[in-house]
């Protein structure tokens, strides 16, 4: 066997094991082992691993802040406060709940990133449906759509967007222009395909009016405004260009520390709480995508791309878009994100084909619960709750929503970026 197809070969069972996670071990253990491997087979020197992993600095500590803040908001009452005031404004009213929480996700994801929904909102949405006496399926399978459907809105909502267009970020009036129509288009269709698969569970709902809200001390305050914060530096980053996961550590870290040091707690039920094993994941995809673009990857698909715009740019736009959301499904969104934005970097390409791209990378990924990385978060916050969702499950549900989403954003991607 040659070494590129050994190489293929423990790309796609480390996916694999990732997708279906074997012996119930976490995803991590699966990517890490594939990066183990490419090194110990000798396909991939240990010092271009130790580069492909550093490649995800950025998302290391973004994901890390966010996930400090999601851990000390819990321990700190936030989530059931917020709860107790989702159920009073829902009065009794399970669509109006429904629609609440959708708005609500719509809201953190575009100004906090899609990672922020599922690690953040997750344990919110669990928390009112569990205070509303509600079954939590159709509100949580919100958090885990809404995080990819509104994740391209702006530069922030997504790390991918980051990657796929790196140095070549169009500025943010240019952004809006071409993917805030393709981002309604996708949140709308995306609600309305989710309101019709739970109708049926909504309308025999009763949930309560009301519910006594927790008092909300100042710890949990201060977790509050250390979210707000977050929101208001990633604006300011992405206004200037700048990279989105120092800052978002920092904010987390510091609004930690400040808490804990006015409570006098420890930090140690913070930290445990949170799920690190999320970063060795990242990082295992990342040297995985690092040894395959050893294989040559990056140069025949750029080949076969400027072949294909030759023949005609509109199709190739639909076709990459369709094809890249599968990809997505089929490899996670991060590995796709960042072959997509190789390829992208490779070539000057026209801008209805970098849009299609981006939702292909964005959006793709709802069809499947492993599509993207959003999704895998969402899987954790909700096996901390003692709750699990199938693959199956959730692929029957994604195969409803994503398709109509996808198709309308990708047609008013190509009629505003083209």
């Amino acid at each position: 066997m040659s070494t590129h197809a050994l190489t293929w070969l423990i790309a796609a069972l480390a996916t694999a094991g990732v997708i279906a996670r074997p012996f119930r071990l976490p995803e991590a253990v699966w990517a890490m082992a594939g990066a183990a491997a490419l090194v110990i087979f000798g396909l991939l020197p240990w010092s271009d691993a130790f580069a492909g992993a550093r490649r995800g600095t950025d998302v290391y500590l973004f994901l890390t802040g966010m996930m400090l803040l999601a851990e000390l908001a819990r321990q700190e009452g936030l989530f059931d406060w917020l709860a107790s005031l989702a159920v009073s404004l829902a009065r009794g009213s399970a669509r109006r709940l429904f629609a609440l929480v959708y708005a609500v996700g719509v809201l953190v994801t575009v100004f906090l990133s899609n990672d922020a929904t599922a690690v953040v909102l997750t344990p919110a949405v669990y928390a009112a449906t569990r205070a509303a006496g509600a079954a939590p399926f159709p509100y949580l399978v919100i958090c885990a759509f809404i995080a990819n459907a509104a994740s391209f809105v702006l530069p922030i909502s997504n790390p991918a967007n980051l990657v796929i267009f790196g140095a070549r970020m169009p500025e943010l009036a240019t952004w809006l222009a071409w993917f805030a129509p393709p981002s309604i288009a996708a949140i709308g269709a995306t609600y309305i395909a989710l309101y019709l698969t739970q109708k049926s569970a909504l309308a025999g709902e009763t949930i309560a009016r009301d519910v006594p809200r927790p008092r909300l001390g100042a710890g949990g305050k201060l977790t509050a405004f250390g979210i707000a914060l977050v929101a208001a530096v990633l604006l300011a980053c992405s206004a200037l260009d700048l990279q989105l996961g120092l800052p978002t550590f920092l904010c987390g870290a510091g609004t930690t520390s400040i808490v804990l040091a006015l409570s006098r707690g420890s930090p140690w039920p913070v930290l445990r709480g949170v799920s690190w094993s999320v970063l060795p994941l990242v990082a295992g995809l990342f040297v995985l995508v690092e040894g395959l673009d050893r294989t040559g990857l990056i140069s025949v698909l750029s080949q076969m791309l400027r072949t294909a715009l030759a023949t005609s740019a509109t199709e190739t736009a639909w076709g990459l878009g369709i094809v890249i959301g599968l990809a997505c499904n089929l490899m996670n969104n991060l590995p796709a994100g960042l072959i997509a934005g190789s390829v992208a970097a490779a070539d000057h390409l026209p801008a209805p084909v970098v849009g299609a791209m981006l939702i292909g990378v964005d959006l793709g990924p709802n069809l499947s619960v492993t599509g993207s990385l959003a999704t895998i978060l969402w899987l954790v916050a909700l096996r901390r709750e003692g709750l699990d969702v199938t693959a199956w499950r959730f692929l029957k549900l994604g195969c409803a929503v994503t398709p109509p989403a996808m198709l309308l954003a990708l047609g008013a991607s190509f009629l505003f970026t083209g």
